[in-house]
């Protein structure tokens, strides 16, 4: 759970710090304009609550924009290129990447590509602490939904990964 010091940290930003902050969280707009608005936080649950009631809110385009924020799993040349600052939680985030054979990296790729074809996004899983496997065959599984199932599916996985970056929140926030 998120510090009380870095949450009354969070409480002397300014809203535009504070939306730098969050956007390191979820790149969602409307997501982090919401938390902002629920300001002040008393503590990291109330934190949390507000980044939940900001989820129950979003629309599928709010969603996507989400989504997009993301390398794709197993993608470590995205993940060095995309992510600045933040390139040091995705890499974290997909450590187990990093130990899986060429055969599980490629089969990742190929199959990447087929879920975004199908469904217009990236695949999104909350991957710490699963294997490269893991994710294989959750992506081999989710192949066969429908895209509101999908939709639904990768919400639930931002969500995850959302409260795992607040609580990583340190209370330097690096606003450069």
């Amino acid at each position: 759970m998120i510090d009380q010091q870095v949450v009354d940290s969070l409480g002397q930003l300014t809203d535009q710090e504070l939306s730098r902050v969050l956007s390191r969280c979820c790149s969602s707009t409307a997501w982090v304009d919401r938390v902002v608005a629920q300001r002040p936080y008393a503590d990291g649950i109330d934190l949390h609550v507000a980044a939940d009631r900001a989820f129950n809110a979003l629309s599928e385009p709010d969603w996507l924009e989400a989504f997009a924020g993301h390398p794709k799993i197993g993608d470590i040349d995205q993940l060095r290129i995309k992510f600045g600052g933040d390139k040091l939680w995705s890499k974290t985030e997909q450590s187990q990447i990093a130990r899986a054979d060429e055969r599980t990296l490629a089969s990742l790729v190929q199959q990447n590509g087929a879920y975004e074809r199908k469904f217009g996004f990236i695949f999104i899983v909350c991957a710490t602490g699963k294997s490269a496997e893991q994710m294989c065959d959750l992506l081999n599984t989710r192949l066969g939904n429908d895209r509101q199932t999908e939709i639904g599916n990768a919400s639930a996985e931002q969500r995850k990964i959302t409260h795992l970056r607040i609580d990583k929140l340190q209370p330097d926030f690096a606003l450069s």
